[in-house]
């Protein structure tokens, strides 16, 4: 029998539901991982968990609340014995509203709910991990964005949301070295439910709904691909395969070559 490269393995996944996140699990449990999926929407868990079957268990909560990151962790110890790999994917972006063109009261709201997610929950969903993973010795792997580098990624709450992961990767492995590595993949554009705050009236709109995001990505990067969520998710399994990165901590790999100019090809 060939093994898979996180046979034993056992991972939470946040947002894990649909896009990224469902990438990300279809992935690990295809190279041996088990995997315990953290979303808020049940109907998408429902899903995942009928196409998955004992590959992934699903619990339904929020990434915001420390108590909801802390079941999916008590879940994943419960169900394998042990918790490998902390993956804090879930997200929003902010349909790249400009300073200028928001209202200040979406502003505000919008900064507290965006950031919520995009930040506290990946210090909320580390802090939950942290008495598994010290004890596995293993690791955090956070989602950041090709945002998390450049401007016009989205936004100025989204981006400023970003380039704060960098920073909180980067402390965190500090502060949780040498028992527990801390990482992050930055992808960049890909067509998914990726949805915006509420507050701002933008979580009934996904970005695969709204923008002509791949058609976007391919006319403007280097490599002319048609990028889809699975294109993104090799290296959230080199963060995650120990053998494979055990020398890695507070690393951010951009997987997006949106920093690489596109080259015209010939007529």
């Amino acid at each position: 029998m060939t093994m898979g490269r996180l046979d034993g393995i056992c991972a939470v996944v946040t947002g894990a539901g649909s896009g990224l996140g469902r990438a990300i699990v279809e992935r690990f449990t295809a190279e041996g991982a088990h995997v315990v999926a953290l979303d808020r929407s049940a109907a998408k868990l429902a899903k995942l968990a009928a196409d998955l079957g004992d590959l992934v268990t699903t619990v339904t909560g929020d990434v915001t609340s420390y108590a909801d990151n802390v079941r999916a962790c008590e879940t994943a110890v419960a169900r394998q014995g042990r918790l490998d790999s902390f993956v804090a994917n879930a997200g929003l972006w902010d349909f790249g509203r400009s300073l200028a063109d928001s209202d200040p009261d979406d502003l505000q709201a919008g900064f507290d709910e965006l950031f919520a997610v995009n930040v506290k929950a990946l210090v909320l969903g580390a802090k939950a991990a942290l008495p598994a993973l010290t004890t596995s010795r293993g690791s955090v792997i956070c989602t950041l964005s090709n945002a998390a580098f450049y401007p016009v990624g989205g936004g100025p709450l989204y981006v400023a949301s970003k380039h704060a992961g960098v920073g909180l990767v980067r402390q965190l492995a500090y502060e949780l070295a040498p028992e527990v590595r801390v990482n992050a993949v930055a992808p960049g554009g890909m067509a998914t439910d990726l949805r915006g705050p509420a507050s701002m009236g933008l979580d009934a709109t996904s970005i695969e709904s709204t923008i002509p995001i791949r058609e976007y990505v391919k006319s403007t990067t280097a490599l002319h691909l048609d990028v889809r969520p699975e294109d993104y998710v090799g290296a959230y399994v080199l963060l995650a395969a120990r053998d494979e990165s055990s020398t890695v901590t507070g690393t951010v790999i951009d997987v997006s070559s949106f920093g690489i100019p596109r080259r015209p090809t010939e007529s």
